[in-house]
């Protein structure tokens, strides 16, 4: 039976991960993601969990033992945010190219310099690329629901790629909320046991793990990582309807948000979607037809899907909380104007820069959003495609 808590998005995080109860826990701490493996520490002193928990020395080395376990058949994870990150750069690869299924818990920091703690998306947004499953939450509830369907994602047999489970640094993992939980035994038989096809300590089935791929090779590995890439959004989207018929909770690429019959809207991630939602009901209520389109999905990128619905919007403020430093705007900026000049889409799109190193947006910040595009639907020019919210100049 589910029940009702109070719990930060760290705690919540941490007390799915004990409801899961993986074979193997390498941390290495850094803020805001540290509480995540201290929670955990103590379920395993408490004799919660069975989980071999392993302080390890760095974030390199955490991942590369998350790597090590699950290449040998054992469910593993870690956990890190920002410089820890970019730290365990090479070991991203290493993971997605072959083809293992472990998770990260990613807490969201700015990267260094000038040196910041507080939340932006560069660290993930630096690592869209490395062959990850990213998925992103707007609250507590989400990066709980996330991390509990996360292993259910990543070990399909169709997928077999790591994943990454992204929350805001401090916004959601240091805010505490009301949020559901489900009943222990509901998780485990949701997650179900990890049985892995091909492992190192399989002696019917002798294997390596990382061996040097020739020219001969080299581009059959990388299509075969692209190919389990192209089964994630169905997954994903199987994974949430089993889940939502487990927790009265529904989930799918992305949430829409007075979206149906919007004229303008605004695309973006994480815990800024709920100051939108608020300026978008104030909106509505005086007759402006604002809506948004929340990115759950990340990477793999659901571009079709987004374009269609954004088929009927004039205009479009896609935010990024990290620069791309293109000269064109940020990466989220980047792939939806993509996915929308495929589409043929004649939606006016704009690109913002917001919120880096944790700068407040409120709810009045994205009124503003919204009756700019209102003028450019009015004018029937976009303007100046690459802007900054909320900047000094």
């Amino acid at each position: 039976m589910a029940k009702r808590d109070r719990l930060s998005g760290n705690e919540a995080v941490a007390i799915a991960l004990r409801q899961i109860n993986p074979d193997v826990f390498p941390a290495f701490p850094i803020t805001p993601s540290t509480e995540i493996p201290q929670y955990f520490a103590s379920f395993v002193a408490n004799g919660q969990v069975d989980t071999e928990f392993i302080p390890i020395e760095s974030e390199h080395s955490s991942m590369s033992a998350a790597i090590g376990a699950s290449a040998a058949g054992a469910r593993s994870l870690t956990a890190t945010s920002s410089c820890g990150l970019a730290y365990m750069w090479e070991e991203l690869y290493i993971a997605a190219s072959n083809r293992l299924p472990l998770a990260l818990a990613l807490v969201n920091r700015a990267l260094s310099g000038p040196i910041n703690i507080n939340c932006d998306h560069s660290d993930s947004m630096g690592a869209r690329d490395a062959g990850w499953i990213q998925m992103y939450a707007e609250n507590n509830q989400e990066a709980y629901d996330n991390m509990v369907q996360a292993f259910r994602i990543s070990e399909h047999k169709d997928v077999r790629l790591p994943i990454m489970i992204c929350q805001d640094g401090f916004i959601t993992s240091h805010a505490v909320e009301n949020i559901e939980l489900l009943d222990d035994a509901e998780v485990k038989n949701f997650v179900g046991e990890y049985e892995p096809e091909n492992y190192l300590l399989n002696p019917e089935c002798p294997m390596a793990v990382g061996p040097y791929s020739i020219t001969d090779y080299y581009m059959e590995a990388k299509r075969n990582q692209a190919e389990g890439m192209k089964n994630v959004s169905r997954v994903v989207k199987e994974v949430a309807d089993e889940f939502a018929s487990l927790s009265g909770r529904q989930y799918g690429l992305f949430e829409e948000y007075c979206l149906d019959d919007a004229e303008v809207a605004v695309v973006m991630i994480g815990s800024a979607a709920g100051t939108t939602k608020d300026a978008i009901d104030k909106l509505r209520a005086a007759g402006v037809k604002a809506g948004l389109l929340k990115i759950r999905l990340y990477r793999p990128f659901p571009a079709e899907e987004i374009a269609e619905a954004l088929k009927h919007v004039k205009a479009i403020a896609i935010m990024d909380r990290a620069e791309g430093y293109s000269n064109h705007g940020g990466p989220l900026g980047a792939d939806v104007m993509a996915a929308l000049f495929r589409a043929h889409s004649q939606a006016l799109a704009v690109n913002y820069i917001y919120s880096l190193g944790g700068r407040d947006v409120r709810v009045e910040d994205m009124e503003g959003i919204f009756n700019t595009l209102k003028q450019i639907v009015e004018t029937g020019d976009a303007g100046e495609t690459y802007r900054y919210l909320g900047i000094r100049e």
